[in-house]
């Protein structure tokens, strides 16, 4: 039996109060992978079959944050074709990730979001759930990198020379 990468989507929280940016983190705990419980990570999840990917990010921040998504960068530009007997959405998620070894084969497409609502300190999949400065992520991916979970290392560094790279280019 032929064996395939499950794909997940991924959401990094954005949050900014006066005038510092945040993210949400939280810490990791999975009964199907015990190995990787506690580790930090970004609110993620599995897309079930034929839902729409920015309708899973939503159900997962919720499931795992208590927040509702309010914007998904990139959501109104994607593009919806229907034909034939098919919906397809065409979106571009601001990073990608894929295990191509380790506890479980999943790919996973982030989007930088902005939600709202109260934190839920944690549900039945996470632990933890906080706000870290920009700062402290810098600090902490430098410092405590095997800490995280793996899939989500590259795409935080990523953000965070994204947003050093804006507030350059805003000021």
């Amino acid at each position: 039996m032929e064996l395939l990468a499950k794909p997940g989507v991924g959401g990094i929280i954005e949050h900014t109060l006066n005038g510092v940016n945040y993210i949400l983190l939280q810490k990791r705990y999975k009964d199907d992978a015990p190995l990787e419980s506690g580790m930090i990570e970004i609110p993620a999840g599995k897309i079930r079959e034929f839902e729409n990917i920015f309708d899973c990010l939503r159900r997962e921040v919720f499931e795992e944050t208590g927040l509702e998504v309010i914007e998904i960068e990139g959501e109104y530009e994607s593009i919806l074709v229907e034909m034939n007997g098919y919906k397809v959405v065409n979106y571009q998620p601001f990073a990608c990730s894929q295990n191509i070894m380790g506890e479980y084969p999943i790919m996973v497409q982030t989007f930088i979001c902005r939600v709202q609502g109260k934190i839920i300190s944690q549900s039945n999949e996470t632990k933890n759930v906080r706000w870290v400065s920009l700062d402290t992520l810098k600090e902490m991916l430098l410092n405590q990198e095997d800490r995280f979970y793996p899939m989500h290392i590259t795409t935080l560094r990523k953000y965070i020379t994204y947003m050093e790279l804006r507030s350059k280019r805003d000021s």
